[in-house]
């Protein structure tokens, strides 16, 4: 048996669509019967005035008698066959005797009015007009049986409450139809999304509402830095196992061997196991700073902050101090991962060379501004033109193989920013990248 899912966009669209069209059309057909009455009352009333208005312009003109109320060929009641009450000289008239009893107390009231009046399943709605004829007062009561236009009004508004609930029907077929064509993209997606997950396809391309513009361009956002971080583990694992090969092999040659091992060779051989495992601890400490935040916007100054205290502890001996101008956006469009990598492999480097005091600086103009500097040695003008191509190392005795620039390049060039080196105010060397934010 198929079950119904709650969760599901298509059931809540058409409860809510199918809701919505079941007030609007209830409430219509409920004003529809109250103004429908309230119009054909307003009509009757209307017409029982100029009637009476007619009637006393006969009386007064003569052609009409006041006696004569029950003769079948008076005009008035030919035309009308309405119930009349006639007070003059405290003498009282009427077409229907048996209402006079139930119509008496209106022949008290002083205004003209239309008023209702049931007796006997009979409702009869009776106009009031008081007027004076040769200075003597007189009150005319004009009814009309009211329960006949009701009912014809009830039967219509039954009609009228048919008709609606086909149209409620064929709405909620139409709803129905909306729904599930307003889906399709929907299901699309998730057809591509399925051929991404199977290799099948890289991006996601269909024609979509503009409401989900933003979905698709985010997902695709996503797999584009997964992509190009799948291609920077590729890349520097290649590196890595490029800077481990020849020294690995070389030392499975030693030991292999059978020449005895001198201490010099046995030195040689630490020092190459002892780069080896520095090398390790330099990737593992790359991948540390990224850190898990794949698809997250950058913070500045809390990426920056935590990534100082992390490096503070790494590198006890230095003194870091941060600077963040004002007008620095919160958040900006670069992914975090990018942003504490490129800020790691710098204040690394920093860290390394850096005898006690390194600053960081971030400023905002037409462009992201980000300047670290230390006061180590510094850096010759042959090496600063040399600084980020890949391998070039200032000093191998220090950890490392090279790389670290090299990335950093890369990674700032995929944000269309530049990386410029110069001999800091401090002695050392001063990094600046920037960046273009939105």
């Amino acid at each position: 048996m198929r079950y119904v899912d709650l969760r599901s966009l298509r059931f809540r669209l058409l409860v809510w669509l199918g809701g919505v069209a079941l007030v609007i059309v209830g409430l219509t057909w409920l004003l529809h019967g109250i103004l429908l009455n309230d119009l054909a009352r307003s009509f009757l009333g209307e017409r029982l005035k100029q009637e009476a208005e007619y009637t006393l312009l006969q009386l007064a003109q003569g052609h009409l008698s006041r006696h004569l109320w029950q003769e079948a060929k008076v005009p008035v009641l030919q035309v009308f066959h309405h119930l009349y009450v006639l007070e003059l000289d405290d003498e009282i008239t009427t077409s229907h005797p048996h209402w006079l009893t139930k119509l008496a107390p209106l022949l008290e009231g002083q205004e003209d009015a239309l008023v209702d009046v049931a007796w006997s399943d009979r409702h009869l709605l009776v106009y009031r007009k008081t007027f004076e004829m040769d200075d003597r007062p007189g009150v005319l009561l004009i009814g009309e049986d009211f329960g006949k236009v009701e009912a014809g009004l009830e039967a219509l508004h039954w009609w009228v409450g048919g008709v609606a609930s086909l149209l409620l029907v064929l709405l909620i077929t139409l709803n129905l139809i909306a729904v599930k064509s307003a889906l399709r993209p929907l299901y699309r997606l998730r057809k591509q999304i399925e051929e991404l997950r199977s290799g099948a396809r890289e991006r996601l391309e269909i024609e979509i509402p503009s409401e989900l513009d933003g979905l698709v361009q985010q997902l695709n956002q996503v797999m584009d830095e997964h992509a190009r971080r799948l291609q920077r583990s590729r890349e520097s694992l290649a590196n890595l196992s490029h800077a481990l090969k020849t020294p690995l092999a070389a030392t499975i040659q030693v030991l292999r061997g059978s020449r005895p091992i001198d201490p010099e060779r046995r030195q040689k051989m630490l020092r190459r196991l002892e780069n080896m495992n520095t090398q390790l601890e330099g990737e593992l400490k790359r991948s540390r700073i990224a850190g898990p935040s794949a698809g997250q916007r950058a913070f500045f100054r809390r990426d920056v902050e935590q990534l100082i205290e992390m490096f503070a502890t790494l590198y006890p001996h230095c003194d870091f101090c941060f600077e963040i101008a004002a007008s620095v956006p919160a958040t900006t469009n670069i992914e975090r991962q990018d942003f504490t990598e490129m800020l790691g492999i710098v204040l690394d480097n920093a860290g390394k060379w850096a005898s006690r005091e390194i600053r960081c600086r971030i400023l905002h103009g037409d462009y992201l501004s980000i300047l670290i500097e230390d006061d180590g040695p510094g850096v010759t003008k042959s090496e600063l033109d040399r600084l980020g191509q890949r391998g070039f190392r200032l000093d191998e005795a220090r950890p490392g193989h090279g790389l670290g620039l090299s990335i950093l390049r890369h990674l700032v060039g995929q944000y269309s920013g530049q990386v410029s080196f110069q001999n800091s105010s401090l002695g050392g060397l001063l990094v600046e990248i920037t960046l273009p934010v939105s």
